[in-house]
């Protein structure tokens, strides 16, 4: 199957989000030179490639975006903590989680 260029793109950007690190749908969709669209990198990482750290990528207020309950939801929390991301109150904080991308 095709990758679309903006897939791709999205893509690269997680792939460099580093271990232990988190960004936000939105961060990830500027890096990604698809500024406003954090909805079309939710899109974009539910088609994701095996091996994508897709678990590094929360809401904008640090929370899973997935359901609460959900074996997904369950998994990535469980991939961000084995890499020393901590929650506080179902949130990463993102101050000292958060990676930007450097200029």
């Amino acid at each position: 199957m095709a990758v679309s260029s903006s897939y791709q793109a999205i893509y690269e950007a997680v792939a460099r989000v580093p271990r232990g690190r988190v960004a936000t749908y939105g961060d990830i969709a500027a890096v990604a030179g698809l500024p406003g669209r954090a909805r079309q990198v939710g899109y974009a990482l539910h088609r994701s490639p095996p091996g994508l750290p897709w678990h590094r990528i929360l809401r904008a207020d640090g929370r899973i975006a997935l359901p609460a309950d959900s074996t997904a939801a369950l998994t990535q929390r469980r991939r961000l903590e084995d890499e020393g991301v901590t929650f506080l109150g179902g949130r990463v904080d993102l101050d000292r989680y958060r990676w930007l991308q450097e200029s």
